[in-house]
């Protein structure tokens, strides 16, 4: 079965929640979407605001406290929000890239080996039962390992140990000053080796909320190798099947998926930074058209806030004074601007509850944009 480029979007946007909000309570959310980019706190309000319908960023405030949501390094080595019944299959499956990347080169320059680090676990882990700052995870390393070994040591383990964050208040439940508990599950696995069970989990959790999909798409998606991709595809037999995108690369979905047809409108939306719909497949082309994909995705990996207009980027985005700035990349029609400007309405309502300004930080790129047509939105 063939499946056209336009088709394989709307396919995305419709399990992204992103063709139509629809009611749902955060977890079920989170859960359906598989994960939500967490970088910056404000991304998981943002990215739940664009995908159900009535969304009180209170709730999600709830899920976290609760810790209905953790927060993690997980997917892509970077922090993501999951429901905590999914951390421990997530993780696992993450365990050949969290051990290769963690306990590699930069920890090793440290003066520890892999083994140092499985001795040191259960105890770091014990010692995070409760809440700690990273200021106090230092410090338990420090009267470990010495001064000179410690940061390379914290460096490699609050991402490798089975680590949450925990919800410090502000505005968007996390502070810049980050504090960690140890995970209910206990310590990671001792060898590098993915769980085979787990990486099969992840692979139909993603196939669900992101596919159709390749095999270089699933290994993006967890910054995996192929190698282990290909076999759990293989494992997982009549659960999947195969199509053929529009250039002839096999895809590969779960049996009765959503694939709406081709002409399903796609509704305006003013997606966050990193959102995961830009970042969960290696030809982004789907979502990103060619051209922009520079644009929206810096050297350093930042991602800005985009306009997606007929479910692909049109352009970026930024809180101002009065709304949101709209800047738009190629020509959009009245209607397009119509339903971004409803949209900035609604999004400058949520920002003035927490942070008007939200990735203000970040607003240096737009010294380095291309020309475009601009616009305010107002609020």
């Amino acid at each position: 079965m063939e499946i056209t480029a336009r088709e394989l979007n709307r396919a995305t946007l419709a399990r992204q929640l992103l063709l139509k909000r629809e009611p749902s309570d955060i977890g079920a959310a989170v859960r359906r979407v598989v994960a939500l980019q967490a970088q910056y706190p404000a991304s998981p309000y943002v990215a739940l605001w664009n995908r159900v319908d009535g969304f009180d960023p209170d709730d999600l405030d709830a899920a976290f406290a609760d810790r209905t949501l953790v927060k993690a390094t997980l997917m892509r080595i970077t922090l993501h929000a999951v429901h905590a019944d999914d951390h421990r299959v997530f993780r696992e499956a993450m365990q050949q890239t969290l051990y290769a990347s963690r306990l590699g080169h930069r920890f090793a320059a440290a003066g520890l080996t892999p083994g140092d680090a499985h001795a040191l676990l259960p105890d770091l882990l014990a010692f995070a039962e409760q809440p700690r700052s990273a200021d106090e995870l230092r410090a338990w390393l420090a009267a470990r390992l010495g001064a000179e070994k410690t940061p390379g040591a914290w460096w490699g383990l609050k991402a490798y140990a089975t680590l949450l964050h925990v919800a410090t208040g502000g505005p968007w439940s996390f502070g810049a000053r980050a504090s960690f508990v140890a995970a209910p599950t206990g310590p990671p696995p001792t060898d590098r080796e993915a769980v085979p069970q787990a990486l099969q989990a992840l692979v139909l959790r993603y196939l669900a909320a992101f596919g159709p999909a390749s095999v270089a798409d699933i290994a993006q998606f967890g910054m995996v190798p192929r190698a282990p991709v290909r076999q759990a595809l293989r494992a997982l037999g009549d659960a999947v099947e195969e199509l053929k995108g529009a250039d002839g690369t096999v895809l590969f979905d779960v049996p009765g998926a959503p694939r709406p047809p081709a002409d399903t409108p796609a509704p305006p939306r003013l997606l966050g930074m990193w959102d995961s719909v830009l970042l969960a497949h290696a030809d982004r082309t789907r979502v990103i058209p060619e051209d922009l994909r520079r644009v929206v995705i810096r050297v350093n990996g930042d991602v800005l806030p985009t306009l997606l207009v007929d479910g692909r980027v049109a352009g970026v985005w930024r809180p101002v004074e009065g709304g949101v700035e709209a800047t738009a990349f190629r020509e959009l029609a009245p209607g397009a601007w119509d339903g971004l400007a409803e949209e900035a309405r609604s999004l400058t309502a949520l920002l003035a509850r927490r942070e008007p300004r939200a990735y203000s930080r970040y607003e240096h790129w737009w010294r380095r944009l291309p020309d475009g047509q601009v616009r305010l939105l107002p609020g």
